[in-house]
């Protein structure tokens, strides 16, 4: 694992972590019983290292709730629409018209994002706060009202340029711990979590939530670094971002330190988010004339041992969470694979275009899970497929721990192994009873090779009363059509993998039905 250094009712996830309170650098409440260090004053030295230092003293001092009555009602209340048409007004862009490849855009608080974010840019190696400033923002219609300079923003967006080409939304960081990248071409879709605690908890969840961004300005290599404050009531957190936006996918590089100020149980590394409402797989209750509805389309996996895992996402009727065990995972993530506009039918939305998120370890894991929660939801909006690695050990509070990874923002995963890959799966009613038929479309050079291919096929449980193959070497797919009898069962887990002499030669496909 990363290294120790010492001893229908959830699925408003994404929103409710949108409205959790975060400490800002004044107009904390609440006296404690001692207080945590300050955030640095103007003209202060900046480092990785200070920050970490910082972190680490604030979690020796007990969580202080953060205040957010001084926003006032007019904001507070502005619903989803006319928040998401307050802008950055022309010529108030950090940076902007400097020459630079990155243009900065502090974030108005309101609506859902009501939570206090204090912004600093470093100026070498000095520290320049950002007040807020109410001419930063056009609010067509609203008369936004004066907020104090110490107020904050609610996060931040960064538009890059590539070259002479235009600026486009690179990355926004807003929402408890929750930030969002694209390439050039894609529109914001899968959301990343700098840190997870407890989801689907029995004890319920704990949002760590943004306390500082800090921005150093850009040099000449194309790439951004950002630092961010993160702090919860188990928790404190120093995190590096490093994003290098380009043409077919955005490279991010994320280290971070942990310092549990209590015993953390269920932590999650590399959380990622997305929605999904339906697809060929699972178009139950479905009356839209859309062909397909989602962010992602399914979990990618390379575990420990090199196997190739695909385990197409659905939306359950009722919670459902798989832990793929594994140790020192090299890589997985939630994919976009469906990429044709056909695929959906949305001449709104475009799900095409929203990337896909692959993340990438930087040093062992050692031993844990990937954990992925299916949530029930009735509307796109809502963020229900959550993926991250669970660490199987424990951190005992004071603890402290490392972990580094790279982020591919991207079109596909880079350097994908060299296995026919899922290219479609569909579901429906079977020949009789409550059986279900299947449909899994493969397509890669493995498929091209001569000799038979067999299909390795399991349900558990439940009963496979059906199979074919119908390849196409020339072609270089093949389709498996199989039919599962469940019986009184209320759940299958479902396994295949298309092999040849004995040696998979395509990605095992996983999925666990349920009525």
């Amino acid at each position: 694992m990363p290294a120790p250094l010492g001893s229908r009712a959830p699925t408003r996830r994404a929103v409710l972590a949108a409205g959790v309170g975060l400490v800002a650098g004044a107009g904390l409440t609440g006296a404690a019983a001692a207080d945590p260090p300050p955030l640095p004053a103007a003209g202060a030295a900046f480092d990785r290292e200070s920050l970490i230092a910082l972190a680490r003293e604030r979690a020796k001092a007990p969580y202080v709730a953060p205040r957010t009555d001084d926003l006032p009602p007019l904001l507070r209340n502005l619903g989803r629409e006319p928040y998401g048409a307050i802008r950055t007004a022309p010529g108030r862009g950090i940076w902007e018209g400097e020459g630079l490849p990155f243009t900065l855009e502090p974030l108005q608080r309101g609506s859902l994002f009501v939570n206090p974010v204090q912004i600093y840019l470093v100026e070498e190696g000095r520290l320049v706060p950002l007040p807020y400033a109410r001419d930063r923002f056009r609010a067509d219609g609203i008369e936004l009202p004066e907020l104090p300079p110490e107020a904050g923003y609610s996060g931040l967006r960064v538009r890059a340029r590539l070259g002479q080409g235009e600026p486009f939304e690179a990355a926004v960081f807003q929402g408890a711990s929750f930030f969002k990248m694209a390439a050039r071409g894609q529109s914001l879709g899968v959301t990343a979590r700098a840190l997870t605690l407890r989801p689907a908890d029995a004890r319920g969840e704990e949002f760590p939530l943004f306390r500082a961004l800090f921005v150093e300005r850009p040099g000449g290599d194309g790439a951004l670094v950002l630092h961010a404050l993160i702090e919860s009531a188990s928790a404190v957190a120093a995190l590096r971002f490093a994003l290098a936006p380009g043409e077919r996918d955005t490279v991010c590089d994320v280290e971070g330190v942990l310092f549990a100020r209590q015993p953390l149980d269920h932590l999650g590394l590399g959380g990622a988010q997305a929605s999904f409402l339906f697809g060929p797989l699972d178009r139950r209750n479905v009356d839209d004339v859309r062909a397909s509805v989602h962010a992602t389309d399914g979990l990618a996996i390379l575990n420990g041992a090199g196997e190739a895992i695909w385990r197409p996402v659905h939306n359950p009727d009722s919670l459902q969470i798989s832990s793929f065990v594994d140790e020192n995972p090299k890589g997985f993530g939630l994919m976009q694979r469906a990429r044709t506009f056909r695929d959906y039918e949305d001449d709104a939305t475009h799900w095409e275009s929203r990337p896909a998120l692959w993340l990438t370890p930087r040093e062992p894991w050692g031993p844990g899970a990937v954990t992925l929660l299916e949530i029930p939801s009735d509307s796109e909006a809502n963020e229900n497929i959550l993926a991250y690695w669970r660490p199987k050990e424990a951190l005992v509070a004071g603890a402290e721990m490392r972990f580094a990874y790279r982020q591919h923002w991207a079109w596909d995963r880079p350097e994908p192994p060299p296995l026919a890959r899922v290219t479609a799966s569909r579901g429906g009613r079977g020949g009789t009873g409550g059986r279900r038929l299947f449909l899994v479309d493969f397509a890669g050079e493995g498929l091209a090779g001569s000799g038979s291919l067999d299909i390795a096929l399991s349900a558990a449980p439940g009963t496979i009363t059906r199979q074919e193959l119908v390849g196409d070497p020339a072609a270089k797919t093949a389709r498996v059509l199989f039919e599962l009898d469940p019986g009184s069962e209320r759940a299958s887990e479902l396994r295949l993998v298309l092999r040849r002499g004995g040696r998979p030669v395509s990605e095992t496909w996983l999925y666990r039905w349920t009525p």
